[in-house]
């Protein structure tokens, strides 16, 4: 490779970063993630991984087999909203659920590669033999691992990286480069004794400091396709897709909220929707709504269900007509079941008429299991108010 300054290169990328529509830029060095890779092990034995993530310990922690010699890894920020401004109203009849911040906007994949791409682009008009490999959330590497690598900010209790600037709103991706410069310091700063997003988490799903078992985590529930148990669906509440608790309890996320990257800005309507009509979309539908945030990566069905989960939750009498189509018409087993649950939790003659029924002709055994616990839910609330 050609000789450069690279100090000068990573100071003038510093300073185009604003006009890339990059927040935060820094540099990482490409040595094995050791830490990480013995934090990763651990956290395996004891069984808290979700099942997304990339299976291979190493190339999870060595740059060197995903790119030939590496030199240094380049992190990006994007800072996202965190308010919506004027929110609809959740009331009785017309109750609304709610998607996490993540979700809000253009999906941040293609944003951040969008970025990435633009930065690349400008490191190869001053460099043009660079070699780079970009990812985004989906790549083998932790992008958390490598954002405190490269300064960007601190690991936190909460399992997020909080920014000194940007607090922890912040999406994050990054290339590894054949480029040698020299890699930034990590942030100093820390969380200190505060515990604040332990002490909220709905499901104690943050174990410790840093440590998440992501099979308790609601933002990782609100993905998955199959029936959730009875106590974790009262804790969901509302939610769509994701949670943000331990992140809004955040003292360094107080009265941050980032409306400068037009791609990231909610819709409220998309943001905050009303539960009843979700129950019944489209594919097509579903797609022309959601198809372009980051919440349609698993399909209609997962949000359909938490929005039957919502309605039980808020006890939503006006909801049971819908739930009752949805406990005998809806072809998949899961929505069935959860119906019934929901139907359980609201209660009353109409309810408990459509178990009844439902019970005498549904064939799918987990959805049986479901209706027979409802039922047994209204049993019990009967007998403590007769």
């Amino acid at each position: 490779m050609m000789k450069y300054d690279w100090d000068k290169l990573k100071q003038e990328m510093k300073d185009a970063a604003k006009e890339l529509g990059i927040d935060a830029v820094g540099v990482a060095s490409a040595e094995v993630f050791t830490t990480l890779k013995a934090r990763l092990v651990r956290h395996r034995e004891l069984g808290r991984e979700s099942g997304f993530e990339e299976p291979d310990l190493d190339k999870r922690t060595d740059p060197s087999l995903l790119f030939d010699d590496p030199q240094s890894i380049i992190a990006i920020a994007i800072a996202y909203p965190s308010k919506l401004i004027d929110p609809p109203k959740s009331e009785p009849g017309a109750r609304r659920g709610i998607m996490a911040r993540s979700a809000w906007g253009e999906d941040y994949h293609k944003v951040l590669r969008n970025r990435l791409e633009r930065l690349e682009a400008w490191l190869r008009e001053r460099v043009p033999e660079i070699r780079v490999e970009s990812m985004v959330d989906t790549g083998a590497l932790s992008d958390r691992a490598v954002a405190e690598r490269a300064g960007l900010g601190w690991s936190a209790k909460n399992c997020a990286i909080i920014s000194p600037e940007f607090g922890s709103w912040i999406y994050l991706g990054e290339m590894i480069t054949n480029l040698p410069i020299q890699p930034d310091s990590p942030v100093t700063e820390s969380c200190g004794t505060c515990t604040k997003c332990i002490d909220a988490c709905p499901t104690g799903a943050l174990v410790g400091p840093g440590e998440l078992d992501a099979k308790k985590c609601i933002s990782f529930l609100t993905q998955t396709k199959g029936m959730v148990s009875d106590e974790y669906m009262r804790k969901i509440g509302n939610r769509l897709y994701g949670c943000d608790t331990c992140q809004v309890v955040c003292p360094e996320n107080r009265g941050k909220n980032w409306t400068h990257q037009p791609e990231l800005q909610p819709d409220n309507e998309l943001a905050k929707p009303l539960l009843l009509p979700l129950l019944t979309i489209g594919n097509r539908e579903f797609k022309d709504m959601y198809g372009f945030t980051s919440s349609a990566w698993r399909g209609k069905k997962p949000i359909q269900r938490n929005a039957v989960i919502a309605l039980g939750n808020f006890k939503e009498k006006a909801a049971v007509p819908d739930l009752i189509g949805v406990l005998k018409d809806d072809p998949r087993p899961v929505l069935r079941g959860t119906a019934a649950w929901s139907l359980g939790r609201i209660g009353g003659e109409e309810a408990a008429e459509a178990l009844q029924a439902a019970m005498r002709t549904e064939s799918d055994a987990e959805a049986r299991d479901a209706i027979a616990s409802a039922i047994q839910m209204l049993d019990s609330e009967h007998e403590q108010h007769p």
